[in-house]
């Protein structure tokens, strides 16, 4: 593991990083910084399983960004629908 992604603001909240956790991921991939996402992106690339679980929470749970993680994952192969609907992140948050 790289030090950004186990040091990052997302985890204000946890005792440390625990990625098997989809609830840590979604936090990284919603609140973490570009060295975390950085991090995460080098992580999925060697990580078919990985990649599979972004894909599943980008179109599941509301993220700041989920057309960046739908492009970063079809870069690394990923199978990826683009007309896929996602949830809302402005109505779905307090944001």
């Amino acid at each position: 593991m790289t030090k950004a992604i186990e040091r990052s603001r997302a985890l204000w909240n946890r005792d440390g990083l625990d990625l098997r956790s989809d609830e840590v991921l979604a936090q990284l991939l919603d609140r973490g910084e570009l060295a975390a996402w950085r991090d995460l992106y080098r992580l999925a690339r060697a990580d078919g399983e990985l990649r599979a679980r972004i894909h599943r929470i980008v179109l599941t749970a509301p993220v700041a960004l989920p057309h960046f993680w739908l492009a970063a994952l079809a870069s690394l192969g990923q199978a990826v629908d683009f007309g896929a609907p996602v949830p809302d992140y402005y109505e779905a948050t307090a944001v």
